[in-house]
């Protein structure tokens, strides 16, 4: 059974153990969430950790399948996961933090931050960074340009760091686009913000996300993982299925980098994190009003999916709203803020409809698995029930 780390009131205990440790409502039916997963994940394969979230609490907690196949742990609630791109939520807090502190503006260039870099990075703008309109080049694609030329050879085992993803767009002269006149989904930006976080706050990125977002939360269990000089508890570890069979993927060559992916965090932690967001722990809502607001182009056109674009390109040549670290198109007519995460062996959403007072979240240590199509799943599973 999954226990909750600790309790805010009395009023909503039963809920959270019937919810967590068996996946029933508090009328002891058996909850539409959870029919949602229990056909698709047995208990020796890799799995999921789902949360829901209505009016301020935590009405459904489970997990399904295990931690890895060599130990067979069950996943539950304490189960930490590689959030991949939904960290990027995390960094563009960090440096709304840093605006509210006074010690960044979100018109500072990026050659002002860092001076020596290229003179196109007079351009870039904080702004720019966070809201996927900068033009830097995506790092991957520069990888690959550098290993053909004869570069350095990043793989699983000799991964590629922040500052070596910095070298490479600063060793370019241009960016794919002139700043704020196009949209393309950056994993490069948010590197470079997370290296932002670290020369403005003077601390390490993970540390600076330790003592500003993750203690005051209570977030006890989540990291931004660095080898080495981290852990990360309750590890679970990522699987692709190929040829019917599940092989660990846990780690690639980008597996190390920060700001664009390097959290891991579990169902307990993410609540105290969707709870922070309503009630403006954080920041008050005026100041978190910029990262709700989708960003327009310079010419106040809407922003588009690139029509030819890479893996991270999900809906080429379509309509995109993005404020700071958040997607805000709305899903099935409501409005949404959400981010999912996909990377080696993981894949991860979280969908909050604020005026709904609802949150799904979902994290997979398995590739097969949908996360998109099952939030969905849920979402309707919910509007089922109402």
């Amino acid at each position: 059974m999954l226990w909750p780390r600790r309790f805010h009131g009395s009023s909503n205990i039963l809920v959270l153990l019937l919810a967590v440790g068996t996946g029933l409502s508090a009328d002891k039916r058996p909850s539409p969430v959870d029919s949602v997963f229990t056909p698709l994940i047995d208990a020796k394969s890799p799995g999921a950790a789902v949360m829901l979230r209505k009016n301020g609490h935590t009405v459904f907690m489970r997990g399904y399948g295990v931690t890895d196949l060599q130990t067979f742990h069950a996943i539950d609630a304490h189960t930490n996961f590689r959030l991949a791109s939904f960290t990027k939520q995390f960094t563009a807090m960090a440096i709304m933090l840093l605006v509210h502190d006074g010690k960044l503006r979100y018109d500072r260039n990026l050659a002002e931050i860092f001076p020596g870099f290229p003179e196109y990075g007079r351009a870039i703008t904080v702004r720019h960074l966070l809201t996927h309109t900068s033009g830097l080049a995506d790092y991957e694609t520069l990888m690959e340009q550098k290993e053909k030329a004869g570069g350095p050879t990043w793989s699983a085992g000799r991964q590629i760091h922040d500052e070596e993803v910095f070298a490479l767009l600063a060793e370019q002269t241009q960016g794919v686009f002139a700043p704020g006149t196009s949209w393309a989904y950056s994993n490069s930006g948010y590197v470079v913000l997370g290296l932002i976080v670290a020369k403005v706050s003077g601390m390490p990125y993970p540390e600076f996300l330790r003592r500003r977002i993750f203690v005051p939360l209570k977030m006890s269990h989540t990291v931004a993982y660095v080898d080495g000089q981290n852990v990360v508890p309750h590890r679970a570890f990522g699987y692709s299925k190929k040829e019917g069979r599940f092989e660990e993927t846990d780690q690639s060559s980008t597996s190390a980098t920060l700001g664009d992916g390097g959290i891991y965090s579990d169902l307990l932690d993410l609540a105290h994190w969707d709870d922070a967001l309503t009630r403006g722990k954080l920041l008050p809502k005026s100041e978190m009003a910029p990262a709700l607001e989708p960003v327009r182009l310079n010419d106040g056109s809407q922003t588009y999916w690139p029509s030819n674009g890479d893996g991270d390109n999900l809906a080429s040549g379509k309509p995109v709203s993005f404020g700071f670290g958040w997607f805000l198109s709305p899903i099935d007519g409501y409005p949404c803020m959400w981010h999912t995460g996909s990377t080696s062996g993981f894949r991860t959403i979280i969908e909050r409809f604020p005026e709904r007072k609802l949150t799904i979240v979902i994290l997979s240590n398995r590739t097969d698995l949908n996360t998109v199509e099952l939030a969905q799943r849920v979402l309707s599973s919910d509007n089922e029930t109402k």
